[in-house]
């Protein structure tokens, strides 16, 4: 039932920032052109694609870690400390003892994150980016569906192919209650507009 609920705001929120962004086209697309337009607005909007592994089983076995996700940076945000980019993610992750994909035992997780975007000295085309996260993990494969505070902190390479279109790397630090913490890492597509 939490989890249901948790999903439900998650799609609030990521119907919101699609509104936000389509709206905000809209007013660009229709308004009278401005002589000259700043080079860079600071907002975007990023759909993400992000299959990994966790490393976290006796036996550093690796296991399946399939995020998808969207966020929106914020223009006005751009010099808080914590972060820019608003998101929600879902990941499954593999939580048995054989096979990679899928096993009866895994986890669902709806995450909310703030996430901090940074340039790299000397180049356009790298980027880091820090990304914290928490939200509710639910455990499928036993009696009943066991549900628990998920908290999560990440650090990223993000590569630029161009406006629209990256690649996003990194290792994320992953807490469950009642469960040992665990490290993940994620490549993923990821595109712009």
């Amino acid at each position: 039932m939490a989890s249901r609920a948790v999903l439900c705001c998650g799609w609030r929120l990521c119907s919101f920032l699609l509104f936000l962004t389509i709206s905000t086209a809209a007013q660009t697309t229709t308004s009278t052109p401005a002589p000259t337009p700043p080079a860079d607005t600071g907002t975007s909007t990023d759909f993400f694609v992000m299959p990994g592994s966790d490393f976290d089983r006796p036996g550093l076995v690796p296991r399946a870690n399939l995020n998808i996700g969207i966020g929106h940076t914020f223009g006005f945000l751009h010099k808080d400390p914590i972060g820019d980019e608003l998101t929600f993610t879902y990941t499954y992750e593999n939580a048995g003892t054989h096979g990679f994909f899928h096993t009866n035992f895994g986890s669902h997780t709806e995450a909310l994150g703030v996430m901090k975007n940074f340039n790299l000295p000397k180049t356009k085309a790298l980027t880091g980016y820090t990304w914290i996260q928490a939200g509710l993990t639910s455990f499928t494969g036993n009696a009943h569906v066991e549900n628990r505070f998920y908290d999560g902190e990440a650090l990223g390479l993000a590569i630029h192919f161009n406006d629209h279109n990256g690649i996003w790397i990194q290792e994320s630090y992953n807490k469950i209650p009642t469960v040992p913490w665990y490290t993940t890492t994620g490549i993923g597509y990821t595109w712009s507009w």
